[in-house]
């Protein structure tokens, strides 16, 4: 069963939440950042992306990076940006976009329910990756960004969140994105034991489904600080780290889609007559054509868009991984007939994320900066969770997930 503890958040000030809050380190290259905090100095960027603050030809893993990190997070909380709650709370942030709100149990997750398989994981994770947000947690000594996990929806949880979101919020605002954001502080003895008490005794198994290196890094970090500690007992904040968790029947996932800058060698005409072998093609036209199901994909070569359906004997309904259309498409397209056997590394494919709009694969192919655009119909929360459950892993760019939570609403201390 799974664990989940309140803790004493640090986060900001009422009036001053709109300037803290940032978009998470991962959806912002060094560059878009630094435009982001222009005009911001108590953005939480400067804390998760810290070389906006240092040359641009900075060495972004070089611990002038990670120490800048710290040093910004001080400023805030000396300059009474941040505050920390006195007692141990729970919090719900919940998001609204497009009408439709989703919300979460903020909670510190437990180390050794990560490394005992109660948080379930679909996703490799890079070590270059951990160890730079391994890197951050150790010099900060905070859980910056908190990690997105799901789990079966719990009718007893879903009630005390309703109980609790019938009041005033202590944040609400809405971001550029037109994201609403509202967040409520559970510091009630009662419900706050109620919540670890159902999690303790109904909730099997949590999910991470987004953010899979900060919750390793998280988790890691714990059990180093474990092992150097001669006095370790298990209440330790270095025992649990910063994630909120939905409940599995709120969450969507869009798809997350593939552009190739070449055809290997192909015309045009070539490729599509070695694609017939295992799709059913047709020629869509010039309007965009967006998957309506599994299994059927859309592609835009040559202004056209085709619908391709994928052959029976091309996937396995009765495997995890095999039926996943991100695995049909690799091992009927993008390895036999494109060459690209390692999606992580090659430099010939890009992974379009789904908020984008299948506008941007257009705009991609017809500028010439790529030859091809596949879209894909987008993994279900239950293939998700099965394939966490079987414990296999997805392939790589399979999920992608909206909103992304803001940073800087709230941080565990370690």
């Amino acid at each position: 069963m799974a664990i989940i503890k309140p803790f004493k958040g640090l986060r900001p000030i009422k009036d001053n939440v709109e300037k803290v809050a940032s978009r998470p380190y991962d959806v912002l290259n060094s560059e878009e950042a630094r435009i982001e905090v222009q005009g911001n100095p108590h953005s939480f960027l400067h804390v998760v992306k810290p070389e906006v603050d240092l040359p641009e030809d900075i060495d972004l893993h070089s611990d002038i990076v990670y120490n800048k990190a710290k040093l910004n997070l001080e400023s805030l909380i000396a300059s009474g940006m941040l505050f920390e709650d006195e007692k141990e709370c729970f919090y719900i942030y919940a998001q609204t976009m497009f009408g439709k709100t989703q919300y979460g149990i903020v909670g510190a997750a437990a180390v050794e329910d990560y490394l005992n398989n109660v948080i379930k994981k679909h996703e490799l994770t890079r070590p270059d990756k951990e160890e730079d947000r391994m890197n951050h947690v150790r010099v900060t000594n905070v859980n910056a960004e908190p990690v997105f996990f799901t789990y079966r929806a719990n009718e007893n949880l879903d009630k005390i969140v309703a109980s609790i979101i019938i009041q005033n919020p202590e944040y609400e605002f809405v971001t550029e994105d037109e994201v609403g954001h509202h967040f409520w502080v559970v510091n009630n003895p009662q419900i706050i034991s109620e919540i670890e008490s159902i999690f303790a005794t109904e909730v099997e198994s949590t999910y991470v489904a987004d953010g899979h290196h900060r919750t390793a890094a998280a988790a890691l970090v714990g059990a180093e600080r474990k092992r150097n500690n001669p006095k370790h007992n298990g209440t330790e904040d270095y025992n649990f780290f910063l994630a909120v968790h939905f409940p599995d029947n709120q969450l969507t996932i869009i798809d997350y889609n593939r552009v190739i800058k070449d055809l290997n060698g192909n015309t045009a005409q070539e490729f599509i007559t070695k694609l017939e072998k295992s799709f059913e093609v047709k020629n869509m036209g010039a309007e965009i054509y967006r998957p309506t199901c599994l299994h059927e994909f859309s592609m835009y070569l040559g202004g056209n868009w085709y619908r391709l359906i994928a052959k029976k004997t091309t996937y396995n309904d009765n495997d995890a991984i095999g039926v996943l259309d991100v695995t049909i498409l690799t091992t009927q397209v993008l390895d036999p007939l494109l060459d690209i056997k390692d999606l992580r590394r090659s430099n010939r494919i890009d992974f379009v994320g789904g908020i984008r709009g299948l506008g941007e694969l257009k705009k991609r192919v017809d500028s010439g900066e790529m030859k091809v655009a596949f879209a894909l119909y987008p993994v279900s929360m239950q293939q998700l969770m099965n394939i966490a459950d079987s414990g296999a892993i997805m392939p790589p760019k399979t999920t992608w997930f909206e909103p992304k939570l803001r940073s800087g609403l709230v941080i565990h201390k370690l």
